[in-house]
């Protein structure tokens, strides 16, 4: 599965943004799907995910309350809703296919990635 992600930019503090990844391949509607982070000079993190029907989800401690996963499987289009955004947040964000079916925060269980999108969040 092919995956592309999109909605990243500048927001200030306690905004919102909404990030989108569109996939192609018949395996996006029957694997995890997740969202992962890097900022600068960090190693890459968990954000969320969800499993391939949407009915479970999962969220870092650090985002959880604040971001929302969700997927729509007609469409092949994966989303993260981040409200009340921090500096902390600022990061290149990735969307991910896992390869089975119930979500998971193991990074090794990804195996397709897609390119990343910007998020900058100013004080």
């Amino acid at each position: 599965v092919q995956l592309q992600a999109s909605g990243g930019g500048l927001v200030q503090a306690g905004g919102s943004l909404r990030l989108s990844c569109a996939a192609s391949g018949r395996r996006f509607s029957n694997n995890a799907v997740g969202w992962f982070r890097q900022a600068p000079g960090k190693e890459r993190e968990f954000v969320a995910s969800i499993s391939w029907n949407g009915g479970r989800s999962s969220y870092s401690d650090s985002v959880k309350g604040r971001f929302t996963i969700s997927r729509d499987n007609a469409r092949n289009i994966l989303y993260l809703q981040m409200n009340n955004l921090k500096p902390e947040d600022t990061a290149v964000y990735l969307c991910a296919a896992a390869i089975y079916a119930q979500s998971t925060d193991v990074d090794s269980y990804y195996r397709s990635w897609g390119q990343g999108t910007l998020v900058t969040v100013s004080s």
